[in-house]
């Protein structure tokens, strides 16, 4: 028996072909070009030298604030030693100041010469601030400057006598205190002052500061300066201990100013310079 159709063709399985594409990251560099390499300009280290030379300073400053407060204590331990003799040599003066010393003369009255004007400085008082060693209160008056002869010597030297009021300017209204004779004094030596800006030389017997040659001139005196001590008072006379240590001491102040300069433009230099530049 015969069987007539078709037989059914074996159907294979098609199998495609898949691929599965994976896609790594892309590794893109959002650094720009260049980055890293850049390095601070000479410029930029020109611009660091202001904060390490305003930090020099005031390092500077730090020495110099010891210095001068160790000068200051030699210069009052000065005042207080016990006098020594007027040298031979009177140029040794000029390598003394503030040291005392003690002379023996006699004053020439009549030609008494007045600086100032001046505040009294009270005895035995000594405050430092505002750069002078002094306390004074608020009368005005002068400082009488006095020819002094030198016994059995050829020199006459100047004497601060001390200081007046005022209405105590005119000799006459303190005979008593112009003493005759011969005495002795000690006094602070004293060097000249320079002439204070602005300020004209006398041609008078009144006086801004220590004007040596024209006191000299004035007074036929040798450029020799004592400020009398105040021990040496003579009652009725001029008010003595009238020395003023004239030296300055704002090291403090700039100190501050040195330091608060280089952290500012150090921090400055760091945002401006240092912050820019890309790591």
């Amino acid at each position: 028996m015969f069987y007539h159709g078709t037989i059914p063709n074996k159907i294979k399985p098609v199998i495609r072909n898949i691929t599965s594409k994976l896609q790594e990251p892309e590794l893109t560099s959002k650094i720009p070009p260049g980055r890293g390499t850049k390095k601070i300009s000479p410029f930029g280290y020109l611009l660091l030298s202001i904060p390490i030379t305003a930090f020099g300073l005031g390092c500077w400053q730090v020495q110099r604030k010891s210095w001068k407060e160790d000068l200051i204590k030699q210069l009052e331990s000065q005042l207080s030693r016990a006098p020594e003799n007027l040298p031979d040599d009177l140029e040794h003066l000029e390598s003394m100041e503030y040291q005392t010393v003690e002379v023996e003369g006699h004053f020439f009255h009549e030609k008494e010469m007045y600086l100032g004007p001046r505040g009294l400085i009270k005895p035995d008082a000594i405050e430092s601030g505002g750069g002078l060693i002094s306390q004074r209160n608020s009368s005005s008056g002068y400082l009488v400057i006095t020819p002094f002869k030198l016994e059995n010597r050829n020199e006459t030297i100047l004497v601060n006598r001390g200081w007046v009021s005022r209405q105590n300017l005119d000799p006459e209204k303190r005979a008593k205190g112009q003493i005759q004779g011969t005495i002795k004094l000690h006094g602070v030596v004293r060097l000249p002052e320079p002439r204070p800006q602005f300020t004209q030389s006398s041609n008078s017997n009144m006086f801004l500061y220590r004007d040596f040659p024209k006191m000299c001139s004035l007074s036929g005196a040798d450029p020799y300066f004592l400020d009398a001590k105040y021990e040496s008072t003579i009652p009725g006379g001029p008010i003595g201990g009238q020395t003023r240590v004239t030296l300055r001491n704002e090291h403090l102040s700039y100190i501050v100013t040195w330091y608060s300069l280089s952290a500012f433009t150090a921090f400055l230099w760091w945002k401006q310079v240092v912050k820019r530049v890309p790591i």
